[in-house]
């Protein structure tokens, strides 16, 4: 990838509005995917996630990007206080899904400590409605970066959408431990 290509598609993706689809009350759809673990493929259900507790839903453009990297490497350092709070974490992409096991194993991304699922041609982002375009320099399409915390009902109980991915840990861990205080 040329750098002016990458400028091109970074400047792209921040020019989208940093706002979720789906509101803090909405029905989260339900969604089946395939997904990797620690390199290993699995099929990772968000109906049978959310049976034992809150599921944060975070959408990333592309696998082996940088702000997905930084993104994937800090819900990865948190894993640990997400499962206190009985939240499980997955990670959805349309973007560059063929380096995905590569990317759930890494040290320095996923690290195998939550698993990230391959969304081709986008289809569970747009049951979100999440904008979606393609760029050349991307395999697959992009998502807005949009993170939702899905209670066990299946109810939004948090959506966060921009573009830095330094703040979607905070913002999702802060809204499960909000909903375990309630319970």
């Amino acid at each position: 990838m040329t750098r002016l290509a990458l400028a091109a598609a970074l400047a792209a993706l921040l020019a989208w509005p940093a706002a979720a689809a789906l509101n803090v009350g909405d029905k989260a759809p339900d969604f089946t995917a395939p997904a990797y673990l620690a390199g290993k493929p699995m099929t990772f259900s968000l109906a049978d996630a959310r049976r034992k507790g809150p599921v944060v839903v975070y959408f990333f453009p592309a696998a082996h990007t940088k702000g997905c990297n930084l993104e994937a490497h800090l819900f990865s350092e948190a894993i640990d206080q997400f499962k206190a709070a009985g939240a499980t974490v997955i990670g959805v992409t349309a973007g560059n899904v063929s380096q995905l096991a590569a990317f759930s194993q890494e040290t320095e991304y996923c690290g195998g400590r939550f698993p990230v699922a391959a969304d081709p041609q986008a289809a569970i982002a747009k049951t979100y409605d999440l904008k979606v375009m393609s760029l050349p320099v991307i395999e697959g399409q992009l998502t807005q970066r949009t993170s939702y915390v899905v209670s066990p009902t299946g109810q939004v109980l948090a959506a966060y959408s921009n573009s830095d991915p330094t703040d979607h840990i905070s913002q999702t861990l802060a809204a499960v431990k909000a909903w375990r205080a309630k319970k």
